[in-house]
């Protein structure tokens, strides 16, 4: 993903491995949420809820903002987009590959239709 720091990365897809957490992040796609919001969303007890905010928050997925008693979450652009840019690095190599497997293709066919009209 970024090049400055490939480990960062890393943590954001091990952070988003656990189902819960990817829930969570599904849910705040579409705004941000309180603590209580999310458990009563997810069926989780706070807790819980709390322990996958925190390890979302530490791994720079999630900010949060304290609003009153309430912390409200929601999620930061960035490690998505490093993620959409990795992946974006995977489809060029991949539409390389298959312009090359085209043009070989294509070689093999004019090699054929060569045979043909010597016949």
């Amino acid at each position: 993903m970024s090049g400055k720091n490939p480990g960062m990365d890393l943590m954001t897809l091990n952070a988003l491995a656990e189902p819960n957490r990817m829930h969570i992040v599904e849910l705040l796609r579409d705004g941000p949420l309180t603590v209580g919001e999310i458990a009563e969303r997810l069926g989780l007890r706070q807790p819980q809820a709390s322990k996958h905010l925190k390890v979302l928050s530490d791994n720079g997925i999630l900010e949060v903002k304290a609003e009153a008693n309430r912390r409200i979450y929601k999620l930061r652009p960035e490690p998505f987009q490093a993620l959409d840019s990795w992946v974006k690095s995977f489809r060029r190599i991949m539409e390389d590959r298959f312009d090359n497997l085209e043009d070989y293709l294509r070689e093999l066919q004019n090699k054929e239709q060569s045979k043909d009209t010597l016949k």
